[in-house]
Formats: C-alpha cells, sequence, structure tokens
C-alpha cells in the first residue's frame, strides 16, 4: 500500500483511494439503490468503530456509496488510516443496518409551495395529480444527512420521477421544502439556495439546534409521504 498520489487498493467489491492529504475514500458502490445505502451504513458502522477513540480520526462520513475518512496528517500517515479501513470493511458484513424508525410526512403540493410541480408533471407526461400519487407511493429511506445541518436524502424515489436539477439554482428555497433532483429525494431543513425541483412544502420540522438530537431524522428511517390539503396540516408523525 503507498502513500498519497499513489494509494489505490482494489479489495473485492470496495475500493480505497486518497481524498487529498487528509481523508481517505471507502468507495463502496456508485448506483443510487437500497443496496448500496445497506453496504455504505454498514461500512460506516464498521470504519467509526475501527476508528472510535483515535484522536488523530477528525471526522467520518457516509454518503450514498461512499465513506469519507478525515484524519490529522501531522499525527498518523495516510496508509495507516487506509490500512484500518481495509480491515474495518473486511468485516463490515457483520454489521446490521441501523434501526429503521417509520415516519408519515405531509406535503403541501399546491402551486405556492409545489414550485416545480407543473413543470414536472409536463416533463414526465403526467398530470399534476397523477404526479402527487406516484411521488407519495414509495416508502423512501434516509440514506445519510448531508448538504446542510439535517437535510436527508432519501433514496426510493420512482424512476418515472427522476428528474435533472434546474439549470438555475433558485437564491433561496423556503424551509420545508421538498425537492427532487436526480433520483434524490430530499427536505431543506431551513431557507436556503437550492436547484432541485421544488414539489411541495412541508410544516414539518426537520431539525432543530435546540433538541437534544437535532435533526429529526436517522439514516436507516423509513419515510412516506401523504398529500395535505393546507401547510399547516402538512406534518410529520410516527407510522406504527
Amino acid at each position: 500500500m503507498s502513500e498519497a498520489g499513489g494509494l489505490y487498493v482494489t479489495l473485492m467489491d470496495f475500493r480505497i483511494l486518497p481524498a487529498g492529504d487528509a481523508a481517505v475514500l471507502a468507495e463502496l458502490g456508485d448506483t443510487l439503490d437500497l443496496a448500496t445505502v445497506r453496504k455504505t451504513w454498514q461500512g460506516y458502522a464498521a470504519i467509526a468503530a475501527a476508528v472510535g477513540g483515535a484522536g488523530s480520526v477528525l471526522d467520518v462520513v457516509p454518503a450514498y456509496g461512499s465513506v469519507l475518512v478525515r484524519f490529522d496528517p501531522a499525527h498518523v500517515r495516510m496508509g495507516v488510516i487506509a490500512a484500518v479501513v481495509r480491515g474495518a470493511l473486511e468485516t463490515a458484513a457483520e454489521i446490521r443496518e441501523p434501526p429503521s424508525r417509520r415516519f408519515r410526512i405531509g406535503v403541501c403540493f399546491a402551486p405556492q409551495y409545489g414550485l416545480d410541480i407543473g413543470a414536472a408533471a409536463v416533463e414526465t407526461g403526467m398530470t399534476e395529480s397523477q404526479l402527487i400519487d406516484e411521488f407519495c407511493r414509495p416508502v423512501y429511506r434516509v440514506a445519510f444527512l448531508g448538504f446542510t445541518a439535517g437535510f436527508p436524502y432519501l433514496v426510493g424515489l420512482s424512476q418515472r420521477l427522476w428528474l435533472s436539477r434546474l439549470p438555475n439554482p433558485r437564491p433561496r428555497v423556503p424551509a420545508g421544502s421538498v425537492g427532487v433532483a436526480a433520483g434524490q429525494c430530499g427536505i431543506y431543513p431551513r431557507s436556503l439556495p437550492g436547484g432541485w425541483r421544488i414539489v411541495g412544502q412541508t410544516a414539518a420540522e426537520v431539525f432543530n439546534a435546540a433538541w437534544p438530537e437535532p435533526a429529526a431524522l436517522r439514516p436507516g428511517d423509513s419515510v412516506s409521504f401523504y398529500a395535505a390539503g393546507e401547510l399547516p396540516d402538512a406534518v410529520m408523525e410516527t407510522a406504527g
């Protein structure tokens, strides 16, 4: 195993490679589906357990199909971290996926909230009512939290709704906006710039820094959406 610049390990069905001078990236898959996400959950749990308590490791960050391990290069060499990650991933299959809590989240799809729902319906060849039904049909899983604090990336979106991002991102997307882009679904926890197609808005609060656990959703949680007539009725509730 070589140092940064030459580090590139292929082991069965994952790869370990450098991400700059102070991070190692474990690539676990390149498809946007639940199987890849489950593999990433397993890899993340194994890596986090392997490096837990190591002061030289600054962060372990999962995404759809990868896990990034940030470390302090002044205290540990990249080759050492890569070896630890390799060993962890070789036992990752023994790690169970995170428990799945189940939630129902109301969404108001009226045009003033679903800013792109009309254009999305035209692009997909559906009526707005059909698009809403198609969007609400799946049970989604929270793959990971990213982009900004508390933003849940959800997998399970119908392929009929796999739309590209907006060519020109909006300077402000309202808090609670529910968007889709490139096979992904997400909920904006606060008002932010964004380029996802906004199909609706929820009144559910998905992040609050004052809460003991600031993010309302965790990786592994199951989410289903339902159509709410008015925005105040578009709340989040436990499902079973």
